[in-house]
């Protein structure tokens, strides 16, 4: 009889986790949608069932109006070619043109005291919304960083057959594309995306992201409603990885609705990490309120650690409320417990970043938005922070003029150990820093955008109670290189986020002198064009530098991707660039290609560029690594990922394709990295870690053109945790050799059992500064092998056999057999790889995709190409 009560528990219990799990889900198919122009009714009529929709279009939702056309093959893909110009631009056409009526039909009904809530994620930008043929919002619904909630109970028919209407206008300003930033600037007047009026790095979005842009969902609750649950991690002291810590606190409060005409009286509760915290609870009727649950105490706590420093480990944590033996509402969280801090160094003159008491030297990336036309996806979101995670990075800035980002964003970063620095609506461009001849209103007036103050302080309330529970979110902005107008900023600072989080440092701006005193002069941040990969380590810039950038152009393949073959013409050392190439915001190169030797054709220049890329990107962390804790604190790259078929500022491109860019920072971000200071041709060590390191060996050996090495030294030392140390001087030594082709410098970093912890291979310049030797460098027989290691995971092994020269720079790359093209995304743990005489290097790679007919194909500067089967 025991056994038969303790099976039925559990039979209960399925049943009601099963019940609870199917409680929630999306309505992101069977969407029609038709034009404004083309309907003649309201939505009174089109939302009834009996309301014809024959010649309806399907519709994608989520996702944009531009998103259904394409889908539709009504437009040519705007990422193509210069084929944005093809579509219509709203500014020109009048907002009519991208106003849609969406409808769906979906199945549901409430039973007893069920209620059903519709929940829109992202509407942009104004909606009415009808349900039966009933209107559900009362006042229109406005901005696109905004949640809207509506319990629909009352609205739903009594078969379970329902009909969803929704239209969708555009933004009441469109501004003008005109070729400026943010176009005239008239965009920032919206509580929208600013970028799709035109920036310097994409063209504009024709229908300025109009439409239901994000989930859309059905919950359905047994009468009380959980809402907005906010859980604040506090971990006192200075922790160490992987050791046993003291106790961490963790303290949770939620909201509690009840939309009933009867108080609900039960248990409100929440578990983590095998632990229950319970408190009774009456809910009044027709009633929202917030309830504090006691602090509970996490004994040696896994903890959440940024990438590079530790483990991410994360907590499910489940808030339920219990009556009578029934779950009437729950949700499910993920946590990690961490604890963020901000100090000021003296030294250095900016913010220091500070987790689970240990100062973490800032490397981000600052990021746009996945898609430029919102088409966002759990996997894409994944591989485009798994990619800013493999380049070493441990930070990265979601850019003003763009969105709060999606909780699946934060869900990644949290997973991959990504700090998130988060700025609100605001850009400098269009919100009147400075003058600008191509805005249309003066300063004064654009310093006063967005029209609707109260509109914009109420989304933000809403945004930070979407993302505040990630561990990842580390920093909160009030806007890119401007700060809101004061009565936003103010109430963001006193009320708002004191409030609602409390726990995470606010920066009134971007560059403002509270998170880096710009001495310098100038507005804080870049610069982002090519540079001498020398002033890296020369020129001292901004202590905590919210963008700094180069180039970012990628491989032939890349390029083929979105610019017709008779537009691949390779540009010019003088800036002369082919108009596709223009079109598509290419940054000059300048002289930096002509070093390598004359350009033949698009291809040669790509393969090239990529020498370019890896070099300036190296350069670039490893410069400011240099001086980590003496000029910086940190700094971010403008920037790192491209929403649209951008030329400029990007480690991988649209298409998740990695280019050397990628590479060349992950390199120079080692957390254990040796490097070769070109100033001085010192060999220096940087370790970003948290404990001392012993027993290092640091070796330096030189090859020539021809393949032969000339050892220099190799010494026994350590270093210190989060510090640089210098080792010696290569000058000298490289002086003596004969540099008229130019030489190579190895440099490796060794533990005890000979294992290599870090290696890094400089191509040094000849004489006369230009890489004649490379020019003529000797073709290498490189042997490669590839053998699949499991699901997903392919290993290449490189071996270059003693006597030749050395095969430099090899780009491995997972491709189908069957259409010969690159399988992306796939993560590489290293690439554009360089093997000495007598080397072997084991390269590994991740992919997603699921085919059998997969290839590794592997060519290098002086290596042919050459496809290989997979073992």
């Amino acid at each position: 009889m025991k056994f038969m009560r303790k099976f039925l528990a559990i039979l209960l219990s399925l049943y009601i986790f099963n019940a609870q799990a199917q409680q929630r889900y999306e309505l992101n198919t069977g969407w029609l949608c038709n034009n404004i122009k083309e309907v003649k009714v309201d939505g009174a009529q089109i939302s009834k069932a009996g309301f014809v929709l024959d010649n309806w279009m399907q519709a994608t939702v989520p996702g944009t109006v531009l998103t259904t056309l394409l889908n539709n093959k009504k437009v040519p893909d705007p990422f193509y070619g210069m084929n944005t110009e093809k579509i219509p631009d709203i500014y020109k056409t009048g907002n009519d043109y991208y106003t849609y009526w969406f409808v769906k039909d979906f199945d549901e009904k409430a039973v007893g005291n069920e209620q059903v809530w519709l929940q829109f994620r992202g509407i942009n930008y104004k909606a009415e919304i009808f349900l039966n043929g009933k209107k559900v919002n009362a006042a229109t619904h406005e901005g696109m960083h905004l949640r809207a909630r509506f319990n629909i109970t009352k609205y739903l028919s009594s078969t379970g057959k329902n009909r969803l209407a929704v239209i969708v206008y555009p933004p009441d300003v469109v501004g003008n594309p005109n070729g400026g930033q943010g176009g005239d600037g008239t965009i920032a007047r919206n509580l929208t995306t600013q970028y799709t009026a035109g920036w310097d790095w994409i063209q504009p979005i024709r229908d300025r992201n109009t439409g239901i842009w994000d989930k859309v969902t059905i919950e359905k609750t047994q009468g009380v409603n959980i809402l907005n649950p906010h859980v604040v991690t506090l971990v006192p002291g200075k922790r160490i990885p992987n050791a046993k810590q003291q106790p961490a606190t963790i303290k949770v409060s939620v909201e509690v609705e009840n939309p009933t005409m009867k108080a609900i009286s039960g248990i409100l509760q929440y578990q983590m990490a095998g632990k229950t915290v319970s408190k009774s609870v009456t809910v009044p009727a027709n009633k929202q309120f917030e309830i504090t649950f006691a602090d509970l105490a996490i004994e040696n706590p896994r903890l959440w650690w940024p990438n590079g420093y530790g483990k991410q480990d994360l907590y499910p944590l489940n808030i339920k409320f219990l009556s009578a033996n029934r779950v009437l509402d729950q949700e499910n969280l993920t946590v990690g417990i961490r604890q963020i801090d901000n100090i000021w160094n003296e030294h250095t003159q900016s913010m220091g970043a500070y987790v689970n008491g240990q100062k973490i030297f800032i490397k981000g990336g600052n990021w746009i938005i996945s898609d430029a036309m919102l088409r966002f996806s759990d996997a894409r979101y994944d591989a485009e922070v798994r990619y800013h995670k493999d380049m070493n990075l441990n930070l990265i800035r979601i850019w003003g003029g763009a969105i709060l980002e999606r909780p699946e964003f934060y869900n990644a970063c949290d997973k991959y150990g990504l700090l998130v620095f988060q700025d609100f609506w605001f850009s400098g461009d269009c919100n009147g820093r400075w003058v600008d001849p191509l805005k249309k209103d003066d300063q004064w007036t654009r310093r006063k955008y967005p029209d609707n103050h109260l509109l914009v302080l109420t989304a933000i309330e809403d945004q930070v109670k979407m993302i505040r529970n990630h561990a990842s979110l580390a920093f909160w902005c009030g806007g890119n290189e401007i700060t809101p107008p004061d009565d936003i900023l103010n109430p963001i600072k006193n009320d708002i986020l004191p409030r609602l989080d409390g726990t995470r440092k606010f920066f009134d701006f971007s560059n403002s002198d509270e998170m880096s005193y710009n001495t310098i002069g100038g507005n804080g941040d870049g610069p982002y064009n090519i540079q001498d990969p020398k002033s890296f380590w020369a020129v001292k810039t901004y202590p905590y530098n919210s963008e700094v950038g180069s180039v970012g152009v990628g491989d032939y393949e890349s390029l083929a991707r979105f610019i017709p073959n008779e537009n691949m013409i390779a540009p010019e050392s003088d800036g002369k660039v082919d108009s596709v190439w223009n079109y598509h915001k290419y940054i000059p190169y300048g002289k930096h290609i002509e070093p390598y030797g004359k350009v033949e054709d698009a291809k040669d220049f790509a393969m090239k560029a990529q020498l370019v890329n890896y070099d300036q990107y190296r350069a670039l962390m490893e410069g400011f690594s240099n001086k980590m804790w003496d000029w910086y604190t940190g700094s971010i790259i403008w920037k790192t990922q491209n929403p649209w078929t951008a030329l400029r500022g990007q480690m991988y491109d649209y298409y998740l394709d990695p280019n050397a860019c990628l590479y060349g920072l992950r390199k120079g971000s080692e957390p254990l990295h040796i490097m070769m200071n070109p100033l001085d041709s010192m060999v220096t060590v940087v370790n970003n870690g948290l404990v001392d390191r012993h027993n290092l060996m640091v070796q330096a050996k030189v090859y020539d053109m021809d393949g032969k090495d000339y050892f220099y030294s190799q010494v026994f030392n350590s270093i210190g945790a989060s510090s640089v140390r210098r080792f010696f001087p290569m000058n000298e030594f490289l002086k003596k050799l004969d540099k008229k082709d130019g030489v190579f410098v190895s440099l490796k970093l060794l533990n005890e059992k000979q294992e290599v912890l870090s290696d890094n291979v400089y191509w040094l310049a000849d004489k006369d500064g230009g890489y004649k030797g490379l020019q003529h460098i000797k073709q290498a027989k490189l042997e490669a092998t590839a053998t699949q290691k499991g699901k997903g995971k392919v290993e290449v092994l490189l071996s270059n056999p003693s006597g030749n020269p050395v095969a430099f720079f090899n780009r491995i790359a997972l491709v189908d057999t069957e259409s010969g093209k690159r399988i992306l995304p796939s993560f590489y743990d290293d690439n554009y790889v360089t093997v000495l005489p007598g080397e072997r290097k084991t390269i590994t790679v991740e992919y997603t995709h699921a085919t059998d007919n997969l290839a590794v194909e592997v060519y290098g500067w002086n290596v042919e190409k050459q496809t290989i089967g997979i073992r």
